[in-house]
């Protein structure tokens, strides 16, 4: 019973993750309110921006996560790995001033 109650928690698409984004983000801005009302002048604003900055680091994490994963998203040249002494780089120490 408790893992057909946990499945409803589950964020499974993107519009999901903008559903939940949105109401965070409204909970932000609302609390931000009432630190402007709390402290008054720059330290309001400061809490303000942190409370909403939050809503941007969560909601692209979300979004992130959300991605369908079709493997095109690094570049082919990460993947192939360079013959025996092609591409090889000389291995200099850090700090010298050897080019």
């Amino acid at each position: 019973m408790l893992k057909r109650l946990g499945r409803l928690f589950v964020i499974k698409t993107r519009w999901e993750a903008i559903a939940v984004i949105y109401a965070l983000a409204l909970g932000s801005v609302d609390r931000g309110f009432h630190y402007l009302e709390r402290y008054p002048g720059v330290g309001g604003w400061l809490l303000f921006a942190a409370c909403t900055g939050v809503v941007f680091m969560a909601g692209a994490k979300l979004l992130d996560m959300t991605r369908k994963d079709n493997g095109e998203r690094r570049r082919k040249s990460d993947l192939e790995r360079p013959a025996a002494g092609e591409g090889s780089m000389r291995k200099v120490p850090f700090g010298s001033t050897e080019s």
